[in-house]
């Protein structure tokens, strides 16, 4: 793979493959789709990291909306994506990126997150202080998410969710 800019923008050879509902059931093709995409981020990481860094959250937005009708019940698609949420986290970290650009791509992220219909990148939330890479920012996302966690933690929310 040779990193190439068309008018000062990076095309992804794996982006067009990630469109919304583009592959069927059987998940053969989406895993091995998945390893060529990771094989070319990893590939611009060596060069060129801040890129890299973007292609890894396109295809954390991609990921979802594309494997949408995958058959995930024997869990490689799930085991797959598991392991590419854990590939990309140190390669979204490792740029040295201004505040404005990190928080920039963690409202990507989050944006991904919430419309991870199946969901398939819940994942990417258990790496979020690490993806916040600086400790202000991560403390910030933290007071924004403290009414969510308190509300989902309350007893009242246990109740509610029992079926007898």
């Amino acid at each position: 793979m040779e990193i190439v800019k068309s008018k000062g923008v990076h095309k992804w050879e794996f982006a067009p493959r990630f469109r919304s509902n583009s592959f069927g059931w059987k998940p053969d093709l989406p895993t091995k789709r998945i390893k060529e995409a990771l094989t070319e981020i990893r590939q611009a990481a060596r060069k060129v990291p801040l890129l890299a860094a973007e292609g890894a959250i396109l295809l954390l937005e991609k990921l979802s909306p594309a494997l949408m009708n995958v058959d995930s019940s024997s869990g490689a698609i799930g085991s797959a994506v598991n392991r590419t949420i854990e590939t990309l986290v140190p390669i979204i970290t490792k740029p040295d990126v201004t505040r404005t650009v990190r928080q920039r791509w963690l409202d990507r992220l989050w944006q991904a997150l919430q419309d991870d219909e199946m969901p398939y990148i819940e994942y990417l939330g258990d790496f979020w202080g690490e993806l916040c890479v600086l400790p202000d920012l991560a403390s910030a996302w933290a007071d924004l998410l403290v009414p969510t966690v308190r509300n989902v933690w309350s007893p009242q929310a246990s109740l509610a969710s029992r079926r007898y």
